[in-house]
């Protein structure tokens, strides 16, 4: 989309790096259950984790409310703010709506489906790794995009962030 401009290389880090806040998400919703089940995901998680883990107990501190927080400060200072390029407010958007949809599958199984399917079950595993496949796929296309300077589209999801981002 070179309508919009061009980017610079630090225009192209930053929206990389707010793809970490999606993929901090869905190891701290399908971790548990992939490792408790004993997934083939479970090695993929384990590499993920590893070099993430100085960022998790940052993230997953301060009495559970630091993504919270963070969903905050990047829509109000980020996203909202004309004076940033419109690649990174792109970024930050989707990267958000990444983690919104995360927050809400985590909602309707907590209070929905639980009770219905145990941890152990292949119903579970097998939604479980859908979407810890699915994220993964999803950020790790973002960051290839973003660290070439195009924009990402992710279907319904950038065209939400089209709209959100002026």
């Amino acid at each position: 989309m070179a309508w919009r401009g061009s980017t610079t290389p630090s225009d192209r880090i930053f929206s990389c790096l707010v793809y970490l806040l999606p993929l901090m998400d869905v190891v701290g919703l399908a971790g548990g259950v992939l490792i408790a089940s004993g997934s083939f995901l479970t090695p993929v998680l384990g590499a993920i984790v590893l070099p993430l883990r100085p960022l998790f107990s940052i993230y997953y501190g301060f009495g559970g409310f630091m993504p919270l927080i963070i969903f905050f400060a990047l829509y109000m200072l980020v996203v909202r703010n004309e004076s940033v390029p419109h690649f990174i407010r792109f970024n930050t958007m989707q990267s958000i709506l990444i983690g919104i949809v995360l927050s809400l599958f985590s909602i309707l199984w907590s209070f929905v489906f639980s009770s219905i399917f145990p941890a152990t079950s292949l119903v579970t595993q097998t939604i479980f790794n859908t979407i810890f496949l699915a994220v993964i796929a999803a950020v790790g296309y973002s960051i290839v995009q973003s660290a070439l300077g195009r924009y990402a589209e992710i279907p319904t999801i950038s065209e939400a962030a089209y709209t959100q981002v002026r």
